[in-house]
């Protein structure tokens, strides 16, 4: 569950583009020209606006949680996987209800007329990305309006395994807690993403609310530094990390908390009882890499079919490395019809 879907445009640099591409961003108060660079932002000036003719521009739909979700290992029974977020009543609303369709996903979104459906723009060049994204709607979510109501809080009850991204932690995090609580006092599997690293720097306090009942904790390297820095582990090792986290207070003692931090090309780290253990990614030429936007989300949605099927640790981390290693070679967070994974 999370309330911040969204339609996304890839923007991958011709030939004689360089490593960088040129966007036009409107919001509902400004419109301006920006730079994407390589782990940066920048505005840009008129005279490199022609650079963007240089670009290859595809576009695609579902935001985080969405990708997650989107029922591609699993194929059957359809609907697996429920799905709670807000939307514009726009043409981009109608796309992404009609591509959590396609996708299997029972979506149930807030829909509200006050900001369109968000939209993000991500510049892909090699192995690197810059992303930048108009939450808009994303941040309309309310837990009144649709969380609260009896008819969806059923759906919430039915399920076995929860998942909310920590963006939600700055629009909802109210809605993040009731959940977690239900899962925490039910002995359901509640997992929570780091995100990105401004969650732990700025949204501390709503996350450290959150994380007693957190059961899996996800998050990539980055993500993972950030919050041990944020917490004062007083260490820079990735495996030591885990395993604090780990530590963590905990509600449910029902559960032992699992972290699992990605590392891109490098293992994959998981806590496995007391230990953190290192898992080896697929290989794969680099030449291959396609468009690493989204690698992360198909990980976690990998991993969680294997969860729900009641899978071994190593093999919901197995599942992850497959789902993450198909879409890297494909523009978007896309698959194709069915999997080859045994």
């Amino acid at each position: 569950m999370r309330s911040v879907s969204s339609c996304s445009i890839t923007l991958m640099p011709g030939e004689n583009s360089g490593s960088r591409c040129y966007v036009t961003i409107s919001g509902s108060h400004s419109r301006k020209q920006v730079c994407l660079c390589s782990g940066g932002l920048q505005s840009a000036t008129k005279q490199k606006e022609a650079a963007i003719t240089a670009t290859r521009i595809h576009k695609s739909s579902l935001g985080k949680i969405e990708h997650s979700e989107q029922q591609w290992m699993i194929q059957k029974p359809h609907k697996v996987a429920t799905f709670f977020g807000c939307i514009g009543t726009d043409q981009f609303g109608q796309i992404l209800k009609q591509k959590a369709e396609e996708a299997h996903v029972d979506a149930h979104y807030y829909e509200q007329s006050e900001e369109p459906t968000g939209t993000c723009a991500a510049c892909i060049t090699g192995d690197n990305r810059s992303l930048v994204a108009n939450l808009a709607a994303a941040n309309c979510y309310k837990k009144e309006k649709h969380l609260d109501l009896d008819g969806n809080w059923e759906l919430v009850k039915k399920a076995k395994v929860y998942y909310i991204a920590g963006f939600f932690l700055t629009v909802s995090p109210d809605s993040i807690l009731k959940v977690a609580k239900h899962a925490s006092e039910h002995n359901k599997i509640f997992g929570l993403n780091l995100s990105a690293p401004f969650i732990s720097q700025f949204f501390k306090e709503p996350l450290m609310k959150v994380m007693p009942y957190v059961d899996i904790l996800f998050g990539n390297e980055t993500e993972a530094a950030t919050f041990a820095g944020v917490l004062g582990f007083g260490t820079d090792d990735i495996g030591e990390i885990a395993k604090k986290a780990q530590n963590l207070p905990k509600e449910n003692s029902k559960r032992q908390r699992i972290v699992v931090f990605t590392q891109g090309k490098d293992d994959t780290v998981a806590t496995v009882g007391d230990k953190a253990v290192m898992f080896p990614v697929l290989d794969i030429d680099q030449n291959d890499i396609v468009d690493t936007n989204g690698a992360g989300d198909a990980f976690v949605g990998g991993f969680l079919s294997a969860l729900v099927q009641e899978l071994s640790l190593e093999e919901c981390i197995r599942a992850g490395h497959y789902a993450a290693n198909v879409i890297i070679r494909r523009v978007g967070c896309t698959f194709p019809e069915k999997p080859n994974y045994q």
